[in-house]
């Protein structure tokens, strides 16, 4: 009884879309440590990747027209500077492209009738 075993990434194995194996590669190159724990780069990808998901979720509430299936990087810069937390996470980043965060609808609104007058 000879069982074919296929080999099974380390990502696919702890269920993340993150590759564990280059976060591992990553995190011992970057001589952070001397010795780094197996779980330390599932960990790792398991937040990353939690991360990115808030941001796009967020981004995607953020999006002007609901038609358009593509996210702009203006779309990522303005979710993360409405959202405290993660501005607290990107205060420090810059948004290739990003240009300046949108505001509300209602601050647009509230320009229009300025200009009229």
């Amino acid at each position: 009884m000879a069982f074919d075993k296929k080999s099974k990434s380390r990502s696919a194995r702890a269920g993340v879309i993150f590759p564990v194996g280059r976060i591992h590669r990553h995190l011992k190159e970057g001589r952070y440590a001397d010795r780094i724990s197996s779980d330390a780069p599932v960990y790792m990808a398991a937040v990353l990747q939690q991360v990115v998901e808030e941001v796009f979720k967020e981004a995607e509430t953020r999006k002007d027209n609901k038609a358009t299936k593509r996210l702009v990087p203006n779309n990522i810069l303005t979710a993360t500077r409405k959202d405290k937390e993660l501005n607290d996470i990107f205060k420090d980043i810059v948004i290739r492209e990003g240009g300046v965060p949108r505001s509300e609808k209602k601050e647009k609104s509230e320009k229009g009738k300025k200009s009229q007058e």
